[in-house]
């Protein structure tokens, strides 16, 4: 017999939800999404990873937090790969008293190095929430045994 994962999820389940949040980053770089659309497409995938780990009855927190993190390294992928069109052709630069102090290859790299670590944080923190958002709507539908139902995934 397999054994559980800690999550409760089976990876392709995490890539899978993680995936959903694409679209809006896609739509969002290549300035293609209107606030009603970018809305809808920040929410929705959302309210999915809450719904997905209530219907499952897997460990809302950790679960989520992992869709989080996998999600981040999906929106860090995607900003890098379509970095150039996000900015129009003209990326941007360090200022203030960072202007001019490196060469433009040495700022492109300390740039998207940290739209790298603010793409995961972003996803975790995203994740994080919606853990919690799903385990506080578990408590109050009564599910407060995360292992109540051990053979779902």
């Amino acid at each position: 017999m397999m054994r559980r994962p800690v999550i409760g999820m089976h990876p392709w389940s995490v890539v899978a939800l993680a995936g959903l949040g694409v679209p809006r980053v896609v739509l969002h770089d290549l300035g293609l999404a209107g606030p009603v659309a970018n809305s809808v497409l920040v929410f929705g995938p959302l309210a999915v990873w809450i719904g997905w780990v209530l219907w499952r009855r897997v460990p809302p927190v950790p679960a989520l937090v992992t869709v989080g993190v996998v999600y981040g390294i999906l929106l860090a992928v995607t900003h890098q790969l379509l970095w150039l069109e996000a900015f129009d052709g003209n990326p941007p630069e360090l200022g203030g008293n960072l202007a001019g102090r490196f060469s433009p290859a040495t700022e492109q790299v300390v740039l998207r190095l940290a739209s790298v670590g603010s793409s995961i944080v972003t996803g975790a923190v995203l994740g994080t929430v919606s853990g919690i958002v799903a385990w506080v709507l578990a408590r109050i539908a009564g599910r407060t045994d995360p292992n109540a139902d051990a053979t779902r995934r």
